[in-house]
């Protein structure tokens, strides 16, 4: 073979390889709906987007509480063997030890929702129903003194709940932080 038929096998290998590779890649997976993304994105915003249906008393709260927190969390969220959940407001002071609790440390209610929905109770997560989330986010705030004993919590009620600590967080990116999602 002359130089020149060699240059010219040489460049029609280097344009059909790829084709030919190509064609050849495995074919995995497909296209997802969103209807088969819907049950996992289960993520609650700041704002409460995205919250379920669902309600939820302090009094129901109270019971769900005694039956599936309790043991981890202490009687009325005072701790031990797990984590502290009442209690702490003032703590989070220069010259004091912090004592990070719902009360004196998330910034969100809608978050705490989404954290005891996903997460709890530990040996079975993602478990209770909505109702029953809603309703310890309920006991929990009213325990922590940010709501009244009286009060529901819903997707709607439960994103105007105010915590002390909303503005004791610094953006780390504050340029980052919407970026078109809900």
């Amino acid at each position: 073979m002359c130089m020149l038929e060699r240059l010219a096998f040489c460049a029609a290998m280097m344009i059909a390889a790829p084709v030919a590779v190509s064609a050849q890649t495995p074919q995995f997976g497909q296209p997802i709906a969103p209807a088969d993304v819907a049950p996992w994105d289960i993520s609650i915003g700041p704002d409460g987007a995205g919250l379920p249906p669902g309600r939820g008393t302090v009094a129901q709260g109270e019971a769900v509480y005694a039956a599936k927190c309790q043991a981890c969390h202490g009687e009325k969220g005072a701790g031990r063997p797990n984590d502290r959940l009442v209690g702490g407001t003032g703590t989070l002071a220069p010259d004091k030890a912090p004592v990070k609790t719902v009360g004196s440390y998330w910034p969100y209610a809608t978050t705490l929702f989404d954290y005891i929905r996903r997460a709890m109770p530990f040996q079975a997560p993602e478990s209770l129903t909505n109702d029953q989330a809603y309703a310890l986010t309920a006991y929990l705030l009213a325990e922590n003194g940010i709501i009244k004993a009286g009060d529901t919590m819903n997707a709607q009620t439960l994103p105007q709940v105010k915590m002390p600590n909303r503005d004791g967080f610094i953006m780390a990116y504050p340029k980052r932080v919407d970026r078109g999602r809900r």
